[in-house]
């Protein structure tokens, strides 16, 4: 719900939200139109031939698709299980399966890769006894695509939890009472109504895939992603890079429309069918621990693992704590500066009356977009400003713009539905008391949507701490965030050195995920925690 404007003013006027909107999305789209502008202007480099480019969009597709299945077929699995069941643990599993979303893809990949390293030997005399166990390499593709999906699948969860909430309980009684046994309800009802919101969450995880950069570069596979790192670090060739960025806005364009199509035809659907408490099937026995022990099994696969894994190998040496620590600082100073950035720019375009969804639609683009394309699209002003007296400043201003232009969408979904509260007799109270426009958005709309507010910054705080592509590119010299210290370490095969940096992301990652993961349980109908 937006301000109310003056009866008298015209339907077109512009008035100072509203330009402040259009200011907030120019300034989301810049860095998008900054790659079109460089791929029709820039030379394109003859060290990256296009059949290699054309292997980079093969893989990549290869990998998209191999972790929508895995993430669709792990999420959609937990979300039935804890929505529609009660079982030993089943309150804590609903919110703490959500929480692998505080470790980033490389950490999980740089536990793996050393963890199985160790097991080879074990692997080795298995195979050679005709017993091999392992069906492939981690640092493979399909490795890749393993890991990628332990990482992703908590966006298919959250999604499929909701769909499966707000289903018809009539759909799923009426499956019961003909005879169909609780899986066969899942399989032949539930599924078919959650498709939606498995496609939403699964383009979610695939423009997540597409994005990530440090995962995939340590585990050797060559996506678009990394074509464009290399193309900008390697080749020195910007041109190519935002070539290739364009295959990728391209493939963004598209995801976005899907999750955007999924997301409304979940709405038709939950508003077809009048909410009530789902029945739920409490499980006995084996079941209930068979249940118990998926959840508690895809949680330390995802997290616990990895995550106790890296705290063993960093124990094992000495860090560098004076550079972790000034990483560390780094790392929470542009977090909170892309989160407060990110939820301005958000919150203006959302409080600014007409022709905000159009807005919100165009940079919503971002957030399907790769922080490495971000990055590109801000390389020429970068190479200038880094220049002046004041680089290091303006380029850190130009890196918290880069996190703010992909992440606006992130920002705007929990503020648009903080607003959603806010009816328009309320905007008319406020401007029949003599509030003007600008004062009805701060008397009445700011209030109301704060707790969205907070969660906005909460979400946009978690994805900037874990940014690898765009801090690489366009980070001053000598501002290593987290995430830059160990792409470096893990890069020169320093994994005990780099599990001490991955750890600390998850650690100041790890309670926003916590409260945010909570209040997402508890605000949904059903919610446990």
């Amino acid at each position: 719900m937006t301000a109310a404007t003056s009866p008298s003013a015209p339907a077109f006027a512009l008035s100072p939200l509203r330009i402040g909107a259009l200011i907030a999305a120019a300034l989301a789209l810049a860095p998008l139109l900054a790659v079109v502008w460089l791929a029709l202007t820039r030379p394109a480099s003859a060290a990256i031939p296009a059949e290699v480019i054309l292997r980079y969009a093969r893989d990549s597709a290869v990998l998209a698709s191999l972790v929508a299945v895995g993430a669709c077929a792990l999420g959609a699995a937990a979300a039935w299980l804890v929505v529609m069941h009660r079982f030993p643990g089943r309150d804590v599993f609903a919110w703490a399966l959500a929480l692998p979303l505080a470790a980033p893809a490389y950490a999980l990949a740089y536990a793996y890769a050393d963890l199985l390293d160790i097991a080879g030997p074990v692997r080795t005399v298995l195979r050679d006894a005709g017993m091999a166990w392992w069906p492939f390499e981690i640092r493979s593709l399909p490795g890749a695509a393993a890991i990628l999906s332990c990482a992703f699948y908590p966006y298919v969860y959250l999604t499929a939890r909701a769909a499966f909430v707000s289903q018809s309980v009539c759909a799923l009684e009426a499956a019961r009472s003909l005879g169909s046994t609780p899986w066969d309800a899942f399989r032949r009802v539930a599924l078919p109504l959650a498709r939606p919101a498995l496609a939403a969450g699964a383009a979610l995880a695939v423009m997540e895939t597409l994005a990530d950069y440090g995962a995939v570069n340590f585990l050797g596979v060559q996506t678009l992603t990394t074509g464009v790192v290399r193309a900008w670090s390697t080749y020195g060739a910007p041109g190519s890079a935002a070539r290739i960025s364009l295959i990728l806005l391209g493939t963004a364009a598209v995801l976005l429309w899907i999750e955007r199509l999924g997301r409304r035809e979940q709405g038709y659907a939950a508003a077809s069918a009048r909410w009530r408490t789902l029945t739920e099937v409490p499980l006995r026995g084996p079941a209930a621990w068979a249940a118990s022990g998926f959840c508690l099994l895809l949680l330390i696969v995802a997290l616990l693992l990895p995550a106790g894994w890296l705290a063993w190998k960093g124990a094992s040496i000495s860090p560098e704590l004076p550079r972790i620590a000034r990483a560390g600082g780094v790392t929470l100073g542009l977090g909170m500066a892309g989160a407060l950035l990110t939820v301005g720019l958000a919150a203006v375009i959302a409080f600014g009356g007409r022709g905000r969804k159009l807005a919100q639609r165009l940079v919503s683009l971002g957030y399907a977009t790769p922080g490495a394309v971000m990055a590109v699209g801000l390389l020429a002003p970068a190479a200038l400003i880094w220049k002046g007296a004041n680089g290091a400043v303006a380029g850190l201003g130009l890196l918290v713009l880069a996190y703010a232009a992909r992440l606006m969408a992130a920002a705007l979904e929990p503020i648009d539905a903080g607003l959603a509260r806010i009816t328009p007799s309320m905007d008319r109270a406020a401007r029949s008391l003599g509030e003007s426009e600008a004062g009805a958005v701060r008397r009445v709309h700011v209030p109301l949507a704060s707790a969205s507010l907070w969660t906005a910054a909460l979400l946009v705080f978690v994805d900037v701490v874990k940014e690898l592509p765009a801090t690489l590119i366009l980070r001053p010299f000598n501002f290593d965030t987290l995430a830059v210290l160990a792409d470096r370490y893990a890069s020169d095969e320093r994994l005990a050195e780099a599990a001490w940096p991955a750890l600390a992301i998850v650690l100041i990652a790890a309670p926003a995920m916590v409260v945010l993961s909570r209040q997402v349980m508890a605000s949904r109908p059903g919610g446990h925690g």
